[in-house]
């Protein structure tokens, strides 16, 4: 296809899948539409972020350092970014970020993320849970989201898996390609040489080191 090897383990891989089946087939997204996208900067919040800029939403996006929020907004082309960690109130910055409300949120987080987006959902919102990475390594960041206003706003919650949306595989690739090619998309990645360097690769995920995927390469091409 004309891409590196690195592409087909991240954009074009399950990671690409995760993003565009998560965001098209679960979050039903419509042009004009306020997206909010957790861990923005990760190999599936990236790529959502840039699908949700190419329908014409208007995107924000959260990460954990400086350096990230800038590549939100410039280079992958995020209407705003915030660096969380910066935040002492999260529905107060949600509010800040999205006055009019947010239609569809893209959680990776979950933990205090998804209960602040909870709170600033607009009526008929819809909430894609693709990952809860604040949650695997710390019980005690359990979610707890206001299940009143899931109610009144009737909020849909989603949980999925990548592999669930194969129906749309060849769409994906297609779609995702011709991006690419156009430069539309970006592919953020980051890439770690040597097999001895799994592990410290491995944690370095949980710790947030990454900029899009993390990839270790074991040899040349």
């Amino acid at each position: 296809m004309g891409f590196p090897l690195t592409y087909h383990v991240g954009i074009l891989g399950l990671s690409g899948l995760a993003a565009y089946g998560g965001f098209f087939e679960v979050c039903k997204p419509k042009k004009g539409e306020k997206v909010f996208v957790s861990a923005a900067s990760g190999s599936v919040g990236s790529m959502v972020g840039q699908y949700a800029k190419q329908l014409g939403c208007y995107v924000v996006g959260c990460a954990g350092t400086k350096q990230k929020v800038e590549l939100l907004k410039e280079k992958l082309g995020f209407d705003d970014a915030f660096n969380y960690k910066e935040e002492t109130d999260l529905q107060s910055a949600l509010k800040r970020y999205f006055p009019d409300g947010i239609d569809i949120y893209f959680d990776n987080v979950g933990g205090e993320m998804l209960e602040a987006a909870v709170d600033n959902m607009n009526t008929s919102g819809r909430i894609a849970v693709c990952g809860v990475i604040a949650e695997y390594t710390d019980a005690g960041k359990r979610a707890a989201p206001d299940m009143l206003n899931v109610v009144y706003k009737r909020i849909r919650i989603q949980g999925y898996l990548a592999t669930d949306y194969l129906n749309v595989y060849a769409d994906f690739i297609s779609t995702t390609s011709d991006h690419l090619r156009t430069g539309n998309m970006q592919a953020p990645e980051d890439i770690t040489s040597g097999v001895e360097n799994i592990p410290s690769a491995f944690i370095g995920l949980f710790r947030g080191d990454n900029i899009g995927k993390k990839v270790v390469k074991l040899a040349d091409e």
